[in-house]
């Protein structure tokens, strides 16, 4: 019995890894040159160009900021791999369907849409940390992350090609028939032990944080989300602008800033599952406060280089700090949250993460018109210096480093 219970968790973990790389790939091939779709469904000035970007592309993280917390509660009465089946199919029929817009509303409220039937990526974490033993959960979330990140780092190349090699209204389609494809293999594949909460149940136990033996931990670690993903999300939207500048202008730009922004990715996907390992043995808050001070080292220097070589390897080394400090968060709230509350919980997590994302490419932008592009990565460094001392001066077990556990 319990051969087959070690069999079906890792089984699980092989599938949604798949699930989730193809599900970062569909997502992420999309963004590149989204703006550029936008350009194609109208006539429009400069101005209204970059507003109906800013929104097609913001429209997403609001509604997954807002409704998140409702699947998430729904995922613990019903289960989670139901929650993967819905947002798996909805995200499939919603991106297809963008590939057959004539208008900028009908994308925005695509846009609108696929935010609505978001989730998969917190909710096969959730089922993982759920299904998976609790001395091999660091572990297996790291391996986890490696999937989505893998795939969005193969995404915007894959997106460029099709969209070169067919058209951009093509390259919605094949992402739908890609999410398709993990719908199957979810519904197939995946095995979740689930004992239903019913709604009475939940009401009764009265709110989430009250059922909680550390709320206060949680929600610094929900907000410990939003300043990572902020810092991460800040630097987009100026990357390839900066590599330009160090560039003066000449040379293959396009192609040295879709490098440079794949760089972090890939020492992510290097790191990760070895962060999640040393965690399991060694103790999940040592990753953690590693993972911030390495950013924070990291992100300075990064506003003062010369070179843009020099900017490729500090990117790189931004990837191993992601590959410490998102699957150590997600491990913490794991370790210090119920079995019965971890779709709530990581469903939060990704509202979190969602507001993060809109936080950081709406002060990225600000920042970097009033700083400078330096301003930015200085301001991302500040970001999460306070966010460890935050940490370190609220959470007390954060600093007891002779004890094992999370």
């Amino acid at each position: 019995m319990g051969t087959r219970k070690t069999e079906q968790w890792q089984r699980n973990l092989a599938v949604l890894w798949l699930g989730t790389f193809i599900a970062g790939m569909g997502f992420s091939e999309i963004m590149p040159f989204l703006s550029l779709y936008v350009d194609d469904l109208g006539t429009f000035t400069k101005g209204q160009l970059t507003i109906y970007s800013g929104m097609t592309y913001a429209v997403t993280f609001l509604v997954i900021a807002l409704v998140s917390p409702l699947w998430g509660k729904l995922a613990d009465r019903k289960g989670r791999k139901l929650m993967l089946l819905r947002s798996s199919m909805g995200m499939a029929i919603v991106i297809g369907l963008m590939g057959f817009v004539t208008n900028i509303w009908q994308l925005i409220g695509l846009r609108f849409l696929q935010g609505f039937f978001a989730g998969y990526i917190p909710n096969a974490s959730a089922l993982i940390a759920s299904e998976t033993p609790k001395n091999k959960s660091g572990n297996a979330l790291g391996i986890l992350t490696t999937g989505y990140v893998s795939g969005n780092l193969i995404g915007p190349v894959l997106g460029g090609i099709l969209a070169q090699v067919f058209s951009i209204r093509w390259t919605f389609i094949l992402t739908a028939i890609f999410l398709g494809i993990v719908f199957v293999l979810s519904a197939t594949l995946v095995h979740e032990h689930f004992t239903p909460v019913s709604a009475a149940k939940q009401a009764q136990a009265g709110s989430w944080l009250s059922q909680l033996k550390n709320p206060k931990l949680i929600i610094i670690l929900l907000v410990s989300t939003m300043i990572i993903q902020m810092g991460n999300n800040s630097i987009t939207p100026i990357i390839s602008l900066y590599v330009r500048q160090l560039m003066h202008g000449s040379g293959p730009i396009t192609l040295v800033a879709g490098i440079i922004a794949a760089l972090p990715g890939l020492s992510t996907l290097l790191a990760a599952p070895k962060l999640g390992e040393y965690g399991d043995r060694h103790g999940t808050r040592r990753v953690l406060v590693f993972g911030y001070v390495f950013a924070v080292l990291m992100y300075f220097p990064q506003g003062f280089v010369s070179s843009v070589w020099l900017l490729g390897i500090l990117r790189f080394m931004i990837g191993v700090s992601d590959g410490a400090l998102f699957p150590a968060v997600q491990t913490l709230l794991t370790k210090n949250s119920p079995q019965s509350l971890t779709g709530t919980v990581f469903s939060w997590n990704q509202s979190f993460q969602a507001l993060g994302s809109m936080l950081g490419a709406m002060l990225g932008g600000y920042i970097a018109n009033w700083f400078n592009y330096s301003g930015v990565f200085t301001f991302t460094a500040l970001s999460l210096l306070v966010n460890l001392v935050l940490l370190w001066w609220l959470v007390p077990t954060v600093r007891q480093w002779h004890v094992k556990a999370a």
